[in-house]
Formats: C-alpha cells, structure tokens, sequence
C-alpha cells in the first residue's frame, strides 16, 4: 500500500525549507519501523496560494497503518507540525 500525506502550511510560515527540513528528518526514521518499506517526501516547485507545499510517500503493508498511527514518529508529526498546518490530505492506493 502507499500511504500518501500531502499538506499545505498556513501563511504565516516564513521559512518553509527549515520547516521541510525538519519534517524530512524526522520522517527519515519511519523506515525503521517494521513494515515501513519506503519514505519518500517531496516538495512542490510551485509556490502558488492554490499549490500544496509537501508530499510524503510511503510504502508499507495495510496492516501496518495502525502501528504507523500509533508510533512515536507519527505521533511527533501530529504534535509538533500540525500547528503548521492549512490543509491535510491522506490518500492510500495499492
């Protein structure tokens, strides 16, 4: 399955590579969960108001989405990033 996450940050965030830079680093431990295949982050090269500003891929067995809900990254990126947050999608696909 691959798990997408894509968001657009509110307009108050001044430095958005910084915040990006963040949110890579801490997505870049999520691969060591068990199950966790593949995490992949990308960010737009549009800088548009109607453009999304980052999207996380990744790979990992449907059964797996409850342990991603419950880890501590996870949970790091809700508290820590969502006050950063306009817009969240979730999009899963096979």
């Amino acid at each position: 399955m691959t798990h997408h996450i894509i968001v657009k940050f509110i307009d108050t965030v001044s430095n958005k590579e910084e915040l990006i830079n963040q949110i890579n680093d801490l997505f870049s431990h999520a691969a060591e969960i068990p199950g966790i295949q593949q995490v992949q982050t990308f960010s737009s090269c549009i800088d548009r108001a109607n453009r999304h500003d980052l999207m996380i891929k990744m790979v990992f067995e449907p059964d797996i989405l409850n342990v991603w809900d419950s880890s501590e990254i996870h949970k790091k990126w809700k508290d820590d990033f969502g006050k950063y947050l306009a817009a969240k999608t979730i999009f899963d696909c096979n």
